[in-house]
């Protein structure tokens, strides 16, 4: 079985596949990001549904790499008799839910071998056939998928099957189409939609305004979060998996097909920075709909077109990536209290400048009800709520921004005089009960002696300057005894304590966490080792530049949901604090310089 680092991903921003360096796709929704699985091998074995291309003899590819900054995968093999290059894309301007796979000789007279097994609901149903040939129909009750091809294609068991030879400046092309109805529908030209694909990509990429030193690397992450948006919603979802795990054989295993209001706005805040407005406008509108009235009907994530209801279970048919079980669809977060949510979003909307004043009140309301109480926090635990440092910090900064947005509104001075109170009393209520002297750290939750990786964004808010004893003290802390081989855990999982979250087992380093602590080095002034960290990190991508959610350090694979928007996010967002190309708007000033710190 392939390593979650094996993969690569294509999509259309509507839905998306992974490739594995074998060339076999074995994972794919239709026709939605968090539609059920038609090829679900990722989380079982080949009976649960998968779509192989590649030479007959089999084995990994010799190269691949994406055209330009696209999502088009190139795939070469070279193998005794030639040069075969298999080229698969999603054209985000063409029909919905449709696979395109180009098969084209380099060199030589290579045998091909081809085996298409769709397996329905998430690898659990084989389909009806009909047809044979070169246009074959596979239905269900609720499913229907077409596959075009100019290759004569065999019935084996459940699934088509096909051996062909391709040979130098041949070309053959196989279609995969997501249809509504189960009917044929019109058939593809490939050729033209792998056109119109390569002009979307390209034009998108020539918008990015980062010209720093890592100008590849950033293209690369942001063409990820780009994969990661639904285009007819706007909506940013964490990833396109479900259920790969935290650790391998462990049940730490979550579906992230869902847009969290905390993740797409770290995402924001990278496209926001480097020129794509667009993408933050869109996603704004998405969220006007959903926040449809007070501030109770604010989820902390929503399904892509706003819908709420996310129930969590488990697929038992599924073994689980690498026997790594329960395979999971829904997520039961989506219920929790996370407080740190009302800041994050406050934060996206207010830096823009004039923001929708309705949906700033309904949001800064729900913070003012809620930001005394214990919740899940940004790790959403599934163990007893609690007063998470980090959450008691947003909720500062959600107010800090509305009070900002105000001010630049000439609001009544009674308004602004309640909330710069409030302001004050949140921010030394934080400095007060969530700092330890004897640690010399911020800590997790009040009165704890557990340290927490999100505590390393405080600076980055303006809720206090980068050297600040307490925020040196901190960054210390952190990685002095929460890293491992020094990338970061996003907090202890000591088997000799109970976990904070709840949950038994062990995690992997978090990636997005140990770009935070490059951020707070270069904050503390050791720039040095910032860099050293970051680059280090851009070495854990793969060969196609992706990077999951967590990574293991005693077995060098990655770990989690992929490819992952947090971790992205970091990248982007690090390689322009490094290159000190992030615009002064966004990186607000600290609290304590403020000229009304003392209202």
């Amino acid at each position: 079985m392939a390593h979650i680092e094996d993969y690569a991903l294509i999509g259309d921003l509507r839905t998306a596949a992974l490739v594995a360096t074998d060339g076999s796709v074995d994972w794919l929704c239709l026709p939605r990001f968090d539609s059920p699985a038609v090829f679900a091998a990722v989380l079982g074995d080949d009976g649960n549904g998968r779509w192989t291309m590649g030479p007959s003899a089999g084995g990994r590819c010799a190269r691949r790499r994406y055209r330009r900054h696209s999502l088009i995968l190139e795939t070469d093999w070279i193998v005794s008799d030639g040069h075969v290059r298999v080229t698969d894309f999603m054209s985000p301007t063409g029909p919905e839910g449709q696979l395109v796979r180009v098969v084209e000789g380099v060199a030589g007279l290579v045998h091909m071998h081809t085996s298409l097994a769709l397996r329905m609901d998430y690898g659990r149903i084989v389909p009806e056939h009909h047809g044979l040939g070169r246009q074959i129909l596979a239905t269900t009750e609720h499913q229907n998928v077409c596959l075009s091809t100019d290759v004569h294609m065999n019935r084996v068991g459940g699934c088509m099957t096909a051996d062909f030879t391709v040979g130098a400046g041949e070309r053959l092309t196989f279609v995969l189409t997501h249809a509504p109805e189960p009917n044929l529908p019109a058939p593809a030209d490939p050729v033209r939609s792998l056109a119109a694909t390569s002009a979307f990509w390209d034009q998108w990429i020539s918008r990015c305004t980062y010209a720093g030193r890592w100008a590849d690397s950033v293209r690369r992450s942001l063409v990820v979060l780009k994969a990661l948006t639904h285009a007819p919603t706007g909506s940013i979802l964490a990833a396109v998996t479900t259920s790969l795990p935290e650790n391998i054989g462990g049940t730490r295993n979550w579906d992230f097909r869902y847009c969290w209001l905390r993740d797409a706005a770290f995402a924001l805040e990278a496209f926001d920075a480097t020129g794509y407005g667009e993408e933050v406008a869109a996603w704004t509108d998405w969220l006007a709909r959903v926040v449809a009235s007070g501030s109770s009907d604010v989820q902390i994530m929503y399904r892509l077109d706003g819908a709420r209801h996310l129930p969590e279970q488990t697929l038992d048919w599924l073994a689980g990536h690498r026997a790594s079980a329960p395979v999971r669809i829904g997520n039961a977060a989506a219920m929790q209290v996370q407080n740190d949510v009302w800041g994050e979003v406050l934060s996206v909307l207010c830096n823009r400048g004039p923001s929708d004043r309705r949906m700033r009140r309904i949001l800064l309301r729900g913070l003012e009800d809620s930001w005394q109480e214990p919740d899940n926090g940004i790790w959403e635990v599934r163990g007893p709520r609690r007063h998470f440092v980090h959450s008691k910090a947003m909720a500062w900064v959600g107010v800090d921004r509305v009070v900002r947005a105000l001010e630049a509104e000439d609001a009544t001075p009674e308004t602004l005089e309640r909330l710069r109170k409030l302001r004050r009393t949140i921010h030394d209520d934080v400095c007060h009960r969530g700092f330890n002297t004897a640690l010399g750290s911020f800590t997790q939750c009040y009165g704890s002696s557990r340290l927490d990786a999100s505590l390393l964004l405080l600076p980055r808010y303006g809720f206090l300057p980068w050297n600040d004893p307490r925020m040196v003290g901190t960054v210390d802390a952190v990685q002095s005894h929460l890293t491992r081989d020094g990338l970061v855990l996003r907090y202890s999982t000591d088997a000799r304590i109970p976990n904070c979250d709840g949950i038994p087992g062990d995690e992997g380093t978090f990636l997005a966490c140990s770009f935070w602590l490059a951020d707070a080095l270069h904050g503390i002034g050791r720039t040095d080792d910032a860099e050293a960290l970051f680059e280090r990190l851009l070495s854990l991508r793969n060969d196609v530049g992706l990077l999951s959610e967590e990574y293991d350090v005693a077995t060098g694979h990655h770990l989690g949901n992929t490819p992952q928007a947090f971790s992205h996010a970091g990248l982007v967002s690090t390689a322009l604090r490094l290159s000190r190309q992030l615009p002064h708007s966004k990186e607000p000033a600290a609290f304590e310089s403020w000229s009304d710190a003392a209202s």
